[in-house]
């Protein structure tokens, strides 16, 4: 395994990695098109490349590179993207890319992966690592609650249970898990049972899960810190399409770029919080036969 950072090594905390194995690390300059070409050269000789730089640096900067370089011969490397969504905050729109699941999801063979909390992000990264084949990792700036276990078993593709419900699922991904989690809470005051499932891989998607729950619940919302033409929500609604339609809402940012500010404020603001979540639920549960 050896790391690769644009000039970001401070940012994404590698200074650890790259004090033990300097050997092992290459401090890239901020010249990310060129880390993601290196980065394809590497699998060559065997290596097992993690690239490291913010996630609007990491797919928009690069999709080309990404593309003919990692993704067109199924390259070994793990594009691992931080700073992702609207919760980056204050660096705002030019930084807060709202549209890299999408492009990612997009590109034959590529896993898209976007876990939740701290624990959930090392077992990700762990199980990336035994994985053969290019894949994109995206986790965000803030601390958030660190809430699922610290020895799980991360498998690649296979939803997480959060909660057992049975008159709506709420199929929740990255920060909006624990949102989701909030919104749970207060849909149980009002007598509302919702299943929540935590999708951390996007690609591919555990549709086994998301066909099971809905044959109880009927109808389903989708939450992601991202734009919901592209993301979660509409690889869901795909499944759904294809398997068993039933009405669907979304809840993710809608056609707009972000703005400066804090994180749970912007959340709020662009509709991503865990009430546009009880919201969306209402409304679902409106359409449901």
């Amino acid at each position: 395994m050896v790391a690769l950072c644009a000039d970001l090594t401070g940012s994404l905390k590698m200074n650890d990695f790259a004090d033990k194995y300097p050997d092992r690390f290459f401090q890239m300059g901020i010249s990310e098109a060129n880390m993601m070409g290196f980065a394809a050269g590497l699998t060559i000789g065997d290596k097992i490349p993690f690239t490291g730089t913010f996630a609007n640096f990491s797919t928009g900067r690069v999709y080309d590179q990404i593309r003919q370089s990692i993704a067109y011969s199924g390259k070994n490397v793990k594009i691992c993207a931080s700073h992702a969504g609207l919760t980056l905050g204050e660096d705002g729109a030019t930084h807060q890319i709202l549209e890299d699941i999408g492009m990612m999801k997009m590109l034959p063979g590529m896993v898209v992966i976007n876990p939740c909390d701290f624990n959930q992000t090392k077992a990700a990264t762990l199980a990336i690592a035994k994985h053969k084949g290019p894949v994109y990792l995206r986790f965000g700036r803030p601390k958030v609650a660190n809430f699922t276990p610290e020895d799980q078993e991360f498998e690649i593709g296979k939803a997480v249970m959060i909660n057992p419900g049975t008159d709506v699922t709420i199929v929740a991904t990255g920060h909006l898990v624990w949102k989701a989690i909030e919104a749970g809470e207060e849909l149980e005051k009002k007598g509302i049972s919702a299943e929540i499932i935590n999708i951390h891989t996007i690609k591919p998607i555990d549709e086994d899960a998301i066909l099971e729950s809905i044959a109880k619940t009927g109808c389903v919302v989708t939450a992601e810190e991202h734009q919901v033409f592209g993301g979660l929500g509409e690889s869901v609604a795909g499944v759904l399409a294809r398997k068993n339609p039933v009405p669907q809402e979304f809840v993710g940012v809608n056609d707009q770029f972000g703005q400066s500010g804090k994180p749970d404020e912007l959340l709020d603001k662009y509709g991503c919080g865990s009430k546009d979540i009880v919201g969306a639920v209402d409304r679902v549960l409106k359409r449901k036969k």
